[in-house]
């Protein structure tokens, strides 16, 4: 197979996990998180700058390149690790979330969905067949099936139903990939609804999938919620392959996600945020746009070692940000990925040294959730 996991080390009291993810560009740490580069670049950072902070597997998005530039036009470039100029790890998403978050631009069928683009309001049509074809030229090496998010709240019969076709259509995702140097992997659905999830889990584990997503959490449910169906999900998939949760990047949600299992992460937070002027710490959000640090010249983040903290204040940090210049949103993003990268490096040793138990409690116990 393309993609392979390794087990290296269990923690004894959770369902914490030190692995290795063997790829064709590489082999990567397991607890990962994975930077979003939806368009092909993460939004302010170089290639090198993810390099040097430790990024192994970056995420592109199967929606956005095929309406811009086109996956034909990659495909031309030599595919994307050559058109972005990243020799390590890509997973690209299907594009099922971005779709049915449409809502009235889209309508779902059996054979796949018709949708406006949101950039020029043009038609398209996205069927597993045609989100696996677009993913084999992009070339990433690891593609996603193309699944229906179930929206938060659902009913049990919708949920059912669209669990149900989920399944369907990667069934056809994996009759459709013919590429070789890269793993297709599985999405499990089934809403907010246990029975769900383990009926989707059994299906896809009878397709033979080399990885596991859990998608459909994070999705504007409870946090406590969250972590529930988790809890009863992540078990129950293959202890040797690797298991990825889609769209989860805060730090307690990670630390949550690693303890039950989970291998892989990637969201949009840690940039988007960024860009509003708020950056991430141990100790919770601090909004370094805010008039109390107008005059405070200590780092950042007192306990972090990025580029931003080792050379600039809060102080400079936020006139950067209140006047618009484009290296204050820099400075934050290059903090809030350096932070994110280094707790799972952080996590993953101790998971290896057998303490993870006390570096959460640790961690939970100091954290602020707003």
């Amino acid at each position: 197979m393309a993609v392979t996991y390794e087990l290296i080390k269990r923690c004894p009291q959770t369902g914490a996990r030190a692995g290795r993810l063997h790829t064709p560009h590489g082999v990567f740490d397991t607890p990962m998180f994975m930077p979003v580069g939806t368009q092909a670049t993460v939004k302010a950072m170089s290639p090198d700058e993810l390099k040097a902070m430790g990024a192994g597997i970056i995420l592109s998005n199967t929606y956005h390149l095929y309406l811009r530039p086109g996956a034909d036009l990659v495909a031309e470039a030599g595919g994307l690790h050559r058109f972005m100029n990243w020799d390590r790890g890509i997973l690209t998403d299907s594009g099922g979330f971005q779709v049915f978050s449409l809502g009235p631009l889209r309508k779902i069928t059996e054979d796949g969905v018709n949708f406006r683009s949101h950039i020029d309001g043009s038609k398209h049509f996205l069927s597993p067949e045609k989100a696996t074809e677009i993913q084999m030229a992009l070339g990433a090496d690891i593609i996603m099936a193309f699944d229906e998010c179930v929206p938060y709240p659902a009913e049990h019969d919708y949920a059912r139903l669209s669990t149900e076709r989920t399944t369907r259509w990667a069934e056809r995702c994996k009759q459709a990939h013919t590429r070789k140097d890269q793993a297709l992997f599985g999405i499990v659905q089934g809403g907010m609804y246990k029975d769900l999830r383990s009926q989707s889990v059994r299906d896809l584990i009878a397709l033979d999938f080399p990885g596991y997503a859990v998608g459909g959490l994070s999705v504007g449910e409870p946090k406590p919620l969250m972590y529930e169906l988790l809890e009863h999900t992540a078990p129950q998939l293959p202890e040797n392959k690797p298991r990825y949760l889609m769209g989860v990047g805060t730090p307690d949600c990670l630390v949550e996600g690693v303890m039950h299992g989970i291998d892989m992460f990637d969201c949009v937070f840690p940039t988007r945020v960024a860009r509003n002027g708020t950056a991430m710490t141990s100790r919770g959000r601090l909004v370094v746009k805010n008039a109390e640090f107008a005059r405070d010249f200590t780092p950042v983040d007192t306990e972090c070692g990025c580029y931003t903290c080792r050379n600039f204040s809060r102080a400079y940090v936020r006139h950067l940000l209140k006047t618009e210049e484009i290296f204050g949103l820099r400075l934050t993003t290059i903090h809030n990925l350096h932070f994110l990268l280094d707790f799972m490096k952080k996590m993953r040793q101790a998971i290896i040294e057998n303490r993870f138990v006390a570096f959460r409690e640790e961690f939970l116990a100091n954290y602020r959730l707003s």
